[in-house]
């Protein structure tokens, strides 16, 4: 089955959103011919800037799929952006609720039907100092293993240097030129997981090896080699309470 047909919402926010993009960032786009062409997908990317959305989204518009993107339940409130959210049928996220589950099953019915489900594994903007990606959470694996869908590793760079996560002041850093860098790898390989009961083990262990294929993809974007543990927010937070 192929996946859904780019329509007038995502047709909308392209001719508002892909103007300013072109003319304000060069591009590097790399890995498209990585995007199935039909049936439902997994995109899992790392994540270290607000900007990141729009670099990804310009990027997959013009391989022809259009994703679907997990958004916080707040963002689908606001007049202008929620009726945008609402109308490209982008997924809600309610966290620390009896709701939270609604997300996964909607990822799963959209994989089902076609479409493709862009994932952000690390759930937030990344907090590792060098800014590679965090060690992540478990739902992309959780659907993926579900789904037995094709998740594809995709890392970003660039959007970053534009808007840096975590700035005291949230303001675009445009010139000079920025490059807004996205490359896409092959199909993780989960098959070994496959068939398991889906344990906090097994999928602790499918997400370590989506988040290794992302990195990989990073280390290749960024032209350097990457930690070789992921960097976990917990334990540094943890530890840095102790010391206090």
């Amino acid at each position: 089955m192929s996946g859904r047909r780019i329509g007038i919402w995502y047709r909308t926010a392209a001719v508002l959103v892909k103007p300013p993009l072109v003319v304000l960032f060069k591009r590097d786009w790399r890995g498209m011919e990585h995007i199935p062409a039909e049936g439902g997908f997994i995109t899992a990317i790392n994540h270290n800037s607000y900007l990141d959305p729009l670099s990804y989204a310009h990027y997959q518009y013009n391989t022809g799929r259009v994703p679907r993107f997990l958004a916080k339940a707040g963002l689908f409130k606001g007049s202008f952006v929620g009726t945008f959210l609402r109308g490209l049928k982008q997924i809600p996220v309610y966290r620390e609720s009896t709701d939270a589950a609604n997300a996964f099953r909607a990822a799963v019915d959209a994989i089902n039907n076609g479409e493709c489900v862009a994932f952000y594994p690390e759930g937030t903007l990344t907090r590792d100092p060098d800014m590679w990606p965090m060690r992540g959470k478990t739902g992309a694996a959780r659907v993926a293993l579900l789904t037995k869908a094709p998740v594809i590793p995709v890392a970003q760079w660039g959007a970053n240097e534009a808007m840096p996560p975590y700035a005291k002041h949230k303001k675009l850093r445009l010139f000079p030129r920025k490059t807004l860098r996205v490359q896409a790898g092959p199909p993780v390989d989960l098959s070994e997981f496959y068939g398991q009961e889906p344990t906090a083990e097994v999928l602790r262990a499918a997400t370590d090896t989506i988040m290794a294929a992302i990195t990989e993809q990073l280390a290749e974007l960024r032209g350097e080699p990457a930690p070789a543990r992921p960097y976990d927010h917990k334990k540094a937070r943890g530890a840095e309470e102790a010391g206090k």
